[in-house]
């Protein structure tokens, strides 16, 4: 069975998990628009849009690793350690991006339907 590089999964996961906050908020925004009588559309969209930051940090498991990271980087004279964290950021970025883009996108999915 081929072992996937412990990089390449780390992205995945960054990735995956940045994208799982932000679709899980939303829907959980829309839960509580329809209980309270408010368009869920609306509020799927601006929650989508309030918790990316939020979901980017999750995904990192907190700032403070990267911060430390950083740390390491400036200080320490480890680069690649920094280039990692800049890649996890990047690719948490994207799947943080990519559920708002989602999301944004649903109520036009009638419209490419047959």
């Amino acid at each position: 069975m081929y072992k996937m590089p412990s990089f390449i999964g780390a992205l995945i996961y960054h990735f995956l998990v940045s994208f799982g906050v932000v679709l899980g908020a939303a829907c959980f925004s829309g839960i509580a628009a329809v209980i309270n009588d408010q368009p869920p559309l609306k509020a799927m969209n601006d929650m989508a849009g309030f918790v990316k930051v939020w979901a980017i940090a999750i995904a990192l498991g907190g700032s403070f690793n990267s911060l430390q990271m950083f740390e390491k980087g400036i200080l320490q004279g480890e680069i690649r350690a920094m280039a990692r964290e800049v890649i996890y950021i990047i690719c948490a970025m994207a799947g943080a991006n990519c559920g708002s883009f989602v999301l944004k996108h649903i109520p036009g999915f009638g419209d490419w339907m047959p």
